[in-house]
């Protein structure tokens, strides 16, 4: 069942609490908290209760419920660890339309109390549904530990300058612009610290600076969104995502890292496909230039990193030298992403001292230095390189690299679509095209895939280990190991 979110006013309103444990008495506070006016009833309160009512914060009836006792009022929360009297308040209060609560009685509840944060005026509500409520409480810790104590103070600031800044900016695009720029000041900062304040005359001031013809061209930022699982993205990335008007993306970034952006940020697709440019580089930088010159909040999205292979310091220095501020958020890297998702250590003491990351995207011939990266004790990690994995590998093993030296092939690293395959150098192209290995994916060449969950028998981050077969012996003469999801 889905549940429509809100918050009631409940200052001054009669609320009643049945029950009188420590699950009564944190519910009875809660409601005081915001002003409702509690009657608690239970023939034994404890000493919580007791307190409560001796501060005058409480009613307490010490007897049984009656059915009376909830007549005219505008919510009954129940807690009284007795079934009999938990189905009996229940069913009087919606007989009465009365929203009720029963204390892990799903059954018996028709509204939920979520978890909480409070940092008022600004309140955040957390619920499962009832589904789960210690994930509810999960979460709220998560958040808690993200939001600065004070952050209610700038509700605040907005709440009472309000009505001020909607005269000096009528329309709504300005007024957005202007709150985001607030919110990300310095200004905002001291406010959060307690170490600054305004006043209403010092208002005007504050629009006409933060709005003026100087301030119109924006900074990009240039983001990088890691190898696809959205909880991969950084805290900084996720809060330049959710403030962005424009997001200029391409393939490689995941359809559920964009659900973290704001919903009504426009989205530019400037994605590249495989042998064929979709958007020039030249393209996209005159997109990025002409939204950040209009005024917007640019988010440049990448995958991965966005200076690994990514483009993003061309972006970067083309932005700089038309005069656009420029920020780079770091992402994790393909490589990082898809060796902890599989269990492949770049780098590990016993075998591999070194590691190169190379892509295997270009025009004609690669022109690498094949000795070096043949080289043992070196780990190699290969971006773009699906299409060029046979030339790759018949290049190293000429320099002198062991056609059984091991090789995986990860596949949409790190999402719930992962496909994960193990084989030889020697048998990569055929590895690839036996399971039908795309783009994007990313090839590690080293002893250190001997360290990965398919080679310990162990799962992770959902992978299953779904079958062994044995390739051909002229093109791969060791067992070839794959896993992946089936959705």
């Amino acid at each position: 069942m889905k549940y429509f979110p809100m918050f009631v006013d409940l200052v001054d309103r009669p609320c009643v609490v049945v029950g009188g444990g420590n699950a009564a008495a944190a519910k009875a506070r809660r409601l005081i908290e915001v002003g409702a006016r509690v009657t608690l009833i239970s023939e034994s309160p404890n000493e919580e209760v007791g307190l409560l009512a001796n501060q005058d914060a409480l009613t307490v009836r010490r007897r049984a419920f009656k059915e009376d006792d909830i007549k005219e009022t505008t919510l009954v929360i129940v807690a009284s660890g007795n079934a009999d009297v938990d189905q009996e308040v229940s069913r009087i209060a919606r007989a009465f339309g009365i929203p009720v609560n029963v204390v892990d009685q799903l059954n018996l509840s028709n509204f939920l109390v979520p978890a909480m944060i409070d940092r008022h005026p600004l309140q955040i509500g957390i619920s499962s549904g009832g589904a789960a409520p210690s994930l509810s409480s999960r979460i709220r810790h998560q958040i808690e530990m993200l939001l600065p104590s004070r952050i209610g103070t700038l509700a605040e600031f907005a709440r009472d300058h309000r009505i001020k800044i909607n005269q000096l900016l009528p329309n709504s695009s300005s007024r957005r612009s202007f709150w985001g720029e607030f919110f990300d000041s310095a200004l905002a900062q001291r406010i959060l610290a307690g170490i600054d304040s305004l006043n209403g005359a010092e208002i005007p001031d504050l629009v006409k600076k933060m709005t003026s013809s100087k301030r119109v061209l924006r900074e990009v930022a240039i983001v990088g969104a890691g190898p696809g699982d959205p909880d991969l993205l950084t805290i900084r990335a996720l809060q330049k995502l959710q403030a962005a008007d424009v997001i200029v993306y391409d393939r490689l970034v995941a359809p559920a890292v964009l659900d973290r952006s704001r919903r009504d940020a426009k989205r530019i697709f400037v994605g590249k496909s495989s042998g064929g440019h979709v958007f020039a580089q030249d393209e996209i930088n005159q997109i990025l230039l002409r939204e950040a010159r209009n005024g917007q909040r640019v988010v440049r999205l990448k995958g991965g990193d966005p200076f690994i292979f990514g483009r993003g310091g061309e972006e970067r220095s083309f932005l700089l030298s038309h005069g656009v501020s420029v920020i780079v958020v770091p992402g994790i890297t393909a490589a990082l992403g898809c060796g902890a998702a599989t269990g492949i250590p770049m780098t590990h003491r016993d075998v591999a001292q070194a590691v190169t990351f190379i892509t295997g995207h270009g025009e004609g011939e690669l022109s690498l230095d094949w000795a070096s990266l043949a080289r043992t004790q070196h780990s190699l990690v290969i971006y773009m390189g699906v299409g060029s994995a046979g030339v790759i590998a018949a290049r190293l093993i000429e320099h002198g690299m062991n056609g059984g030296t091991q090789v995986a092939v990860i596949e949409n690293g790190t999402a719930p679509n992962q496909k994960f395959v193990t084989g030889n150098l020697r048998g990569l192209a055929v590895l690839i095209k036996r399971y039908e290995i795309s783009a994007p994916a990313i090839i590690v060449i080293g002893d250190v895939v001997k360290q990965s969950n398919l080679q310990f028998g162990s799962v992770g981050l959902g992978l299953k280990t779904e079958t062994q077969a044995l390739l051909d012996t002229a093109y791969c003469p060791k067992e070839a190991k794959v896993s992946g999801s089936r959705g």
